[in-house]
């Protein structure tokens, strides 16, 4: 198809481009005025018992302490997990990041800390939700030494290491108004060139399709 037949056809379908033109400048002013979104963002660390009359076998180097917060980690990331997260009241999206702070040199999750992380639609809602995700953390971590049958006194914590707090999430709207005007443009175009097609091609098979019965010769 040469660029005039595809000019003949935009100006046939001018109403098809109106639309796409009228969603894009919908889609356009919802990149300009986003809903708000509020990340949530803590910080929870893992720390062996004080005392040392008592060890605690899930303090030891085998395994690390870092070990056992990725094992409950993996406890929450499961579908099971994720049902007790819901049950506690944790709506929306929400990121469980082991964090590593050594070197180059530290193997990944050594240090046992854990970042969490929960997105919603206002600030109370997502720090709301980090809490509620360092609560089931911190009774897991609690229910598996309950079950190595370690004293009260000798158990690892999991203590706040930077206090829950959220952030309005501000996004690029220069990118985000170019992809709209390209995708609008795509669409405008291929709908037309679409909708013209099947026109015209309904338009050329009416005629025989209409036609009344052809005369038999005697």
């Amino acid at each position: 198809m040469s660029p005039g037949n595809v000019a003949d056809a935009l100006l046939r379908r001018w109403y098809v481009v109106v639309v796409a033109l009228l969603l894009t400048a919908a889609g356009a002013y919802h990149v300009v005025r986003p809903a708000p979104r509020y990340t949530g963002s803590a910080v929870v660390v893992l720390e062996p018992p004080v005392t040392r009359n008592q060890p605690n076998q899930l303090t030891n180097l085998q395994p690390p302490l870092a070990v056992v917060s990725y094992a409950v980690i993996q406890q929450l990331r499961s579908p099971a997990g994720t049902e007790e997260l819901r049950a506690a009241g944790v709506r929306g999206s929400y990121r469980l990041v082991p964090r590593n702070s050594g070197t180059s040199a530290t193997p990944r999750y050594l240090i046992p800390s854990l970042q969490v992380q929960s997105q919603a639609s206002g600030a109370d809602a997502a720090v709301a939700a980090v809490r509620r995700v360092i609560g089931v953390y911190t009774r897991h971590v609690d229910q598996l030494q309950s079950a190595q049958g370690v004293p009260a006194g000798s158990r690892i914590t999991a203590s706040v290491l930077t206090s829950p707090s959220a952030a309005r999430v501000r996004g690029d709207k220069s990118r985000g108004l170019v992809g709209m005007a390209l995708l609008g443009a795509a669409a405008g175009v291929l709908g037309a060139l679409w909708f013209d097609r099947i026109v015209r091609g309904r338009r050329r098979v009416a005629p025989g399709r209409h036609a009344g019965p052809v005369p038999v010769p005697h």
